[in-house]
């Protein structure tokens, strides 16, 4: 069977063209493919801003999503 080279942009332009579902499929396809790498950048980056609060006084797990939000750009911010 012939391969076919294509770029990326030919890619993305193929993807753009399929019906929605496929689309969907495909999206779903390479979502699967990165999951594993999410989620342990995810655990990594929830057990450090644990360990930021906690050297700070603070409990990330008692914190409310809007505290959190201001505790991650105080830190971000400071000096």
């Amino acid at each position: 069977m012939p391969t076919v080279t294509l770029s990326n942009e030919q890619v993305v332009e193929l993807v753009k063209q399929l019906p929605a579902q496929q689309q969907v499929e495909v999206f779903r396809l390479l979502l699967l493919q990165q999951w594993g790498t999410w989620a342990s950048l995810s655990q990594y980056g929830a057990s450090k801003a644990r360990l930021a609060a906690d050297e700070r006084g603070h409990n990330w797990d008692a914190m409310t999503e809007e505290e959190r939000e201001l505790f991650i750009d105080s830190v971000v911010h400071e000096d």
